[in-house]
């Protein structure tokens, strides 16, 4: 992780607090930098973490997926012999 301080000079251990923090608050997530901004008494943290994947989820048939691999042969017969409409785009002057 990555700590970077401008605007003046901060004590290690209050470096860690920051750290502690920002960790604590964010339990879930991993962090892969920390910008620490001092401006006199006042302290900006800007913090960085890694992209989580993201899953497209759609409608089908009246569900939420995102893939169809739970779906038992029923369902996916289902959503087999749906009608699927296409959009008509028209022109307009």
């Amino acid at each position: 992780m990555s700590i970077n301080v401008t605007g003046g000079v901060i004590s290690d251990e209050e470096r860690d607090a920051y750290v502690r923090y920002i960790t604590e608050k964010h339990c879930d997530k991993k962090i892969t930098g920390i910008d620490i901004s001092l401006d006199g008494d006042y302290v900006d943290l800007k913090y960085h973490f890694v992209p989580k994947d993201f899953e497209r989820i759609r409608r089908i048939t009246g569900y939420l997926v995102g893939t169809l691999d739970n779906w038992n042969n029923g369902k996916r017969a289902e959503e087999h012999d749906r009608v699927k409409h296409d959009v008509l785009v028209t022109e307009q002057i």
